[in-house]
């Protein structure tokens, strides 16, 4: 009845000390998986910030009248003499 007895306490004690080493597991899984996180959503921060800029630049390159002006300057493109305008009917 005394061995039973032993049997049973160091089953308890090894079934709590398996419990107590899945808990500090866990926790250190979730400690990592939240550094991890904080990381990415850093990495996401910056980004949304670049791709903010980067929609500003564009809207900067498409306005007309900086298209205008490239075309005049780089590709010496001009506006038609009236001359040389006609007009076509379907």
């Amino acid at each position: 009845m005394r061995l039973v007895g032993i049997m049973a306490v160091l089953g308890l004690l090894a079934a709590v000390l398996v419990s107590a080493l899945g808990v500090v597991w866990t926790r250190n899984q979730s400690r990592v998986l939240f550094v991890q996180l904080t990381s990415l959503q850093n990495q996401r921060d910056a980004l949304n910030i670049e791709y903010g800029k980067l929609e500003l630049e564009q809207a900067t390159y498409a306005e007309p009248r900086r298209v205008d002006s490239e075309a005049r300057l780089k590709l010496g493109m001009v506006d038609p003499q009236p001359q040389d305008i006609r007009l076509l009917r379907q």
